[in-house]
């Protein structure tokens, strides 16, 4: 299995996952790599690290997730890993519920997103972002 952090989708991914069918709410599994120091691309705050420029970023969107009517259904910094095995082992995971997929393509397209995006870009190395649905007849 091939595992690639991102920080932004290519064209195409986005053009696929906005693309998909319209089924309602589901929680976007986000496993998260920060940067050792902060970037930004104005040289501001230098003495940050990855991890506290993301946070002010996840201060900012967990407002915008809950004003569409989702919610952070949890975050936590990883401790370790008891099975299997990756190269560079996520920082941390976030889940975050959303209503609907156009929910979520308002609030990643809005000018209130757009506004908060330069301390993703800062803190960010890389991530996955693995949209999940629930089952109800799971286990």
């Amino acid at each position: 299995m091939k595992v690639e952090n991102a920080v932004y989708p290519s064209p195409q991914q986005a053009q696929a996952f906005f693309g998909a069918p319209e089924d309602g709410p589901f929680v976007m599994v986000n496993l998260l790599k920060f940067k050792a120091k902060a970037e930004y691309a104005d040289g501001s705050d230098p003495d940050l690290t990855g991890q506290e420029a993301y946070n002010r970023y996840g201060v900012e969107v967990a407002k915008l997730v809950h004003a569409l009517g989702g919610r952070v259904r949890f975050s936590a910094r990883v401790t370790g890993l008891m099975l299997g095995e990756v190269e560079d082992l996520w920082d941390a995971v976030a889940l975050a519920e959303y209503p609907s997929l156009a929910a979520f393509q308002q609030m990643a397209t809005s000018p209130e997103y757009h506004a908060i995006e330069h301390h993703r870009t800062a803190g960010l190395a890389g991530q996955l972002n693995i949209r999940t649905k629930p089952q109800m007849d799971a286990f």
